[in-house]
């Protein structure tokens, strides 16, 4: 699909065909300190359309500019609105948004705005290290699973961002019920070991959630 012209600069689409008719999209991002090549989004697309789903990975403006600190979290949503605007009739539905950490923030916060058909949440940045818990990030992740959307999150096992144990307890105390929002677990940190395991866990959950 190419660029995606945005009032910051052009994005990029890396999209990936499914194989045979389309179930739907995944409208992924990356995160703050990355791009559309790590290796959870890399596995991803090329596991998901195998199953019959297009894999959008968005890599934003300022990343496609080169630049190496992304903006802040206004700018992040405004360039989200005008990909998604861009991007959106040539999408099969439904159209999944999400990412990894800041992306995933992204993804949450607009989801319910721009008519997303659920939210994947890669590494989410449930809270900075060495924060305590007044800056915790759950109220984005909770916004779409209230809006009623399928949620799904995969969580390093040791993210110092919150482990899945973390997030879970997060949800509870936000008062989201056990199981409403699947939160698997994957080996490594925020950046993942691996990328097959995550990719697995995203193909159980579509085909669960978008039977």
């Amino acid at each position: 699909m190419g660029e995606v012209p945005t009032t910051q600069g052009p994005a990029r689409l890396h999209v990936t065909e499914a194989k045979g008719d389309p179930r739907g999209t995944l409208l992924l991002t990356h995160g703050a300190g990355g791009g559309v090549d790590a290796k959870d989004l890399v596995a991803i697309a090329a596991t998901l359309p195998e199953h019959g789903w297009r894999v959008a990975l968005a890599e934003m403006p300022w990343k496609v500019a080169g630049k190496k600190v992304a903006p802040m979290p206004p700018k992040l949503d405004a360039a989200w609105r005008e990909i998604v605007a861009g991007a959106r009739d040539s999408l099969p539905g439904p159209v999944v948004f999400g990412g990894r950490s800041a992306g995933a923030r992204v993804a949450c916060r607009l989801a319910s705005e721009l008519g997303a058909g659920g939210v994947l949440a890669l590494s989410f940045p449930l809270v900075p290290p060495g924060k305590g818990p007044d800056r915790s990030r759950i109220d984005e992740l909770v916004l779409p699973v209230e809006a009623g959307l399928p949620v799904h999150v995969v969580q390093g096992a040791r993210d110092p961002f919150g482990s899945p144990d973390d997030v879970r307890a997060a949800l509870a105390d936000a008062g989201i019920a056990p199981g409403v929002v699947g939160v698997d677990e994957a080996s490594g940190t925020h950046s993942f070991t691996g990328g097959g395991a995550v990719a697995e866990s995203v193909v159980r959950w579509v085909e669960s959630a978008f039977p």
